[in-house]
C-alpha cells in the first residue's frame, strides 16, 4: 500500500462537509462488506492503526470498527475513486461484519459468486481455529494432529470418490463429494502454511500468461 499525505491532500474532502464515503471491501473474495464514512483524522487513523476508522455520523467521533464486538477489520489497501470523493478500503474482517451477525451488511443469505466464496474463505478460518483449539472432539484438530502425510492421503481418498461419483452417480453425490474435497483440501493447504488466496493467485497468473500469448 502506498497511500500517502500526498494522496490524503488530493481527497475532495469539501465536497459533503468533510466526509467521504468509504467502501469495505474483503481483500481475499471480493465481497462488498459495508459503506462506512470518513473524515480526513478517521482516514489518518485507519493509515496509522491498519484497522479500518470511520467517523460516526450518530455518534459524532471517530470510530473503530470493532471497538465494541472485536470484529475488527484489518487494513490491506486504500484506493481513491475516479473524482477523489469516495475510497476504496480492502481489509480482512476478524469475524462477521454486521451487527445481525452477517458476513456482510448486504446479506449473504444466497452463497453465490464473491458471497460464496467468502464462506470458503470463513471456512479457512474456521479450520485453522479448530487446529489452534485442538479440541479432542473435533475431526479437523484429531485428523491434522495425525500429520500432513495423512491429511494428503486423505485428500487423495476424497478426490478418487469425487471422480467416482462423477463419473456414476447422480448430483446430490457429486455435489457432496465435492465439499468433502474441498473441505479436506483446506486443510491441507493449512497443514502446509498456505492460504486459499494462494492457489487464487496461481490461477490468476496462469489465467494472465495464457491472454498475453
Amino acid at each position: 500500500m502506498n497511500f500517502t499525505a500526498a494522496e490524503i491532500d488530493r481527497i475532495d474532502w469539501g465536497k459533503a462537509d468533510g466526509l467521504v464515503p468509504a467502501i469495505v471491501q474483503h481483500e481475499r473474495s471480493g465481497t462488498l462488506l459495508m459503506l462506512g464514512y470518513m473524515n480526513r483524522a478517521a482516514l489518518e487513523h485507519t493509515l496509522a492503526r491498519g484497522r479500518v476508522v470511520f467517523y460516526s455520523r450518530s455518534k459524532g467521533r471517530l470510530w473503530e470498527k470493532g471497538e465494541s464486538s472485536g470484529h475488527h477489520l484489518t487494513l490491506v489497501d486504500v484506493r481513491r475513486d475516479c473524482d477523489a470523493d469516495a475510497l476504496l478500503i480492502t481489509a480482512l474482517p476478524a469475524g462477521p461484519v454486521c451487527h445481525t451477525g452477517s458476513q456482510s451488511c448486504f446479506g449473504d443469505d444466497e452463497l453465490t459468486g464473491a458471497q460464496g466464496l467468502s464462506f470458503v474463505l470463513e471456512l479457512e478460518r474456521v479450520i485453522d481455529a479448530r487446529i489452534t483449539e485442538g479440541a479432542a472432539d473435533s475431526y479437523t484438530a484429531s485428523l491434522h494432529a495425525r500429520g500432513l502425510k495423512r491429511v494428503a492421503q486423505k485428500v487423495g481418498e476424497e478426490g478418487l470418490e469425487v471422480a467416482l461419483a462423477g463419473a456414476a452417480e447422480d448430483d446430490d453425490a457429486l455435489l457432496r463429494e465435492s465439499a468433502d474435497l474441498l473441505f479436506h483440501l483446506l486443510l491441507l493447504l493449512r497443514a502446509r502454511a498456505l492460504p486459499l488466496s494462494a492457489v487464487i493467485a496461481e490461477l490468476r497468473r496462469r489465467h494472465q500468461a495464457r491472454q498475453r500469448v
